[in-house]
């Protein structure tokens, strides 16, 4: 599917926790903005329609069909980087680049889940890719292939939180049905394997997920990004993180608590004791459910 095949507007992405990201980061007229996750532009679009001041925000993503979307809003002065957010954010803190308000959504678009050519789900079976970047020439269909069964079945355990008798057990299968190249394969195989009944999580979930991380690097790309953070802010800015599964999630939350054991020293001041839960704001989106928003602001 070429870019210019997209779906329509109205199925795109929803952005995730958008009444409490608004709430929380109040943004303000005239106020610059940077979204390192910008996605196809939910939340940029609503910020940037309050600020106004697109000529002083940015707008990132490493995701190509992202970048193609988000030109409207470059039309109105918004410069857009194309890449990953570590390398953005550093790029923009040697340029000395500050922002009133920094937002970081760690999800899995909607489009990408839908496309099945993109292959980070298994609903409608796809290649195995997985790539948000993808001039990067790493993907799922290569880890599954090229990986020892020892390391594959570290990825599902660490990356899936999958027990690791179980995920021994799928990195076996694996290598003993290689080659793989459809995600519809793949999920049948740990389909056949599970050998029990299952209600509403496809036994399969959190092999994809922990493969998407693997084949994306991130985890790493999160403990990397998250040091950077308050050289982007200016004093009184604010930094709002969505995060989507209990390992980003756990590195946000240390961050921020180590921000806040650091007292008088500490840079950013968290200004939501507990996460802010998709449970309890998006009810009518099961995507978002289990995601939850960390707020802090620059002292």
């Amino acid at each position: 599917m070429s870019i210019k095949e997209h779906p329509p507007h109205d199925l795109l992405h929803v952005p995730v926790l958008l009444e409490s990201t608004l709430e929380l980061l109040n943004p303000v007229k005239g106020e610059n903005y940077l979204d390192l996750t910008a996605g196809y532009g939910g939340h940029a679009n609503r910020f940037l329609s309050i600020t106004g001041n697109y000529a002083e925000s940015v707008l990132v993503d490493r995701d190509d069909y992202a970048i193609e979307r988000l030109k409207s809003l470059s039309d109105k002065g918004v410069r857009l980087l194309h890449t990953d957010f570590v390398t953005a954010a550093r790029q923009l803190a040697e340029e000395g680049q500050k922002f009133d308000i920094v937002l970081i959504d760690l999800g899995v678009s909607s489009p990408q889940l839908d496309q099945s050519e993109r292959g980070f789900s298994f609903t409608n079976s796809g290649p195995l890719d997985m790539r948000m970047d993808r001039r990067q020439a790493k993907s799922a269909e290569t880890l599954v292939n090229t990986a020892s069964e020892d390391e594959l079945a570290h990825i599902i355990n660490q990356y899936g939180e999958e027990p690791i008798g179980f995920s021994k057990t799928v990195a076996a299968a694996i290598v003993a049905n290689r080659p793989l190249s459809q995600t519809g394969e793949l999920a049948d195989l740990i389909k056949q394997i599970h050998r029990g009944k299952w209600k509403k999580t496809h036994p399969a979930t959190r092999t994809f997920q922990a493969l998407r991380i693997a084949v994306n690097d991130e985890l790493r790309q999160v403990e990397d990004l998250l040091p950077l953070l308050p050289d982007l802010l200016k004093t009184g800015g604010r930094v709002g993180i969505i995060s989507f599964h209990s390992l980003e999630d756990r590195l946000v939350k240390r961050y921020l608590k180590e921000q806040f054991d650091a007292g008088f020293e500490a840079v950013l001041q968290p200004l939501t004791k507990k996460p802010i839960a998709g449970s309890q704001n998006d009810v009518h989106n099961p995507r978002a459910r289990s995601s939850k928003l960390r707020v802090a602001v620059k002292k």
